[in-house]
């Protein structure tokens, strides 16, 4: 009987394999007997490289463990991610050689939709995302499952809160631009979004806290045509993030 293991369940294929390329120290990999293709066999060969134990059960077993109910016959234990503070962000963004791009979540309290974000900003070349101890989404099975593996890949820094968060920010050189419905048109917007920027979003159905609306130094908005007046967060932050890649990448084209 498969016993369960102290320390942070990952569950799904993409989660383990993005955990094991990322190097986190795995505990042990539970495998399905069933379970079976390219990415269970890279599983298997990287656990047997590392010296991880994989067991194989029954996928009722699987079942029995999982919260996240797509477990696809892989479960593996792992230490915790820890997280690091703004500084370790910014010092990413500097051994990179880039203007910071960083985002700071005040509010955002679900799950699915923290993992979608960080997903979106580890692929869109962000250095990191920041969360307040309070009114957000912790590092939990979920979100590792809707980041598809991107949270092994992006640290995530926690503040105190968010007006804390973003004073610490500008003090470091940051520009904090908030999104927010009545700030300037994205796509109008004379600001330079090559400067080191954080982007600020606000939770479901919520929006920015006014404190935190007062305490950006840019208000920016998505253009909305259609009757519906808002957009999911992590779609919000999706469009946000790409406009700030695709300025920065028009700059360094050579002319």
């Amino acid at each position: 009987m498969m016993a369960e293991e102290r320390g942070e369940r990952l569950e799904g294929r993409n989660p383990v394999w993005e955990a094991l390329r990322a190097g986190r120290k795995i505990k042990k990999v539970y495998l399905a007997k069933q379970a079976h293709g390219p990415q269970v066999n890279a599983i298997i060969a990287t656990a047997q490289e590392r010296g991880i134990p994989v067991e194989y059960c029954e996928k009722k077993e699987l079942d029995r463990l999982a919260t996240t109910g797509r477990h696809q016959g892989v479960i593996a234990w792992a230490e915790p991610l820890t997280t690091v503070t703004v500084d370790d962000l910014l010092a990413r963004a500097r051994a990179r050689e880039e203007p910071p791009l960083l985002v700071l979540l005040d509010g955002v309290e679900d799950p699915q939709n923290l993992g979608s974000i960080i997903r979106t900003v580890e692929v869109g070349g962000g250095h990191g995302i920041i969360l307040p101890e309070r009114r957000s989404a912790g590092l939990n099975p979920t979100v590792l499952k809707a980041s598809a593996g991107a949270a092994n890949h992006l640290p995530v820094a926690v503040v105190k809160n968010t007006v804390r968060g973003i004073e610490e920010l500008k003090a470091s050189g940051c520009w904090v631009i908030g999104a927010d419905p009545a700030g300037d048109n994205l796509w109008t917007s004379p600001f330079d979004l090559t400067l080191p920027l954080c982007l600020v979003l606000g939770g479901e159905g919520k929006g920015l806290s006014r404190l935190a609306r007062e305490k950006c130094d840019l208000l920016l908005s998505l253009p909305m045509r259609g009757r519906v007046t808002s957009l999911n967060v992590s779609v919000a932050a999706g469009i946000l993030v790409y406009e700030v890649l695709r300025r920065r990448q028009d700059q360094a084209v050579p002319e």
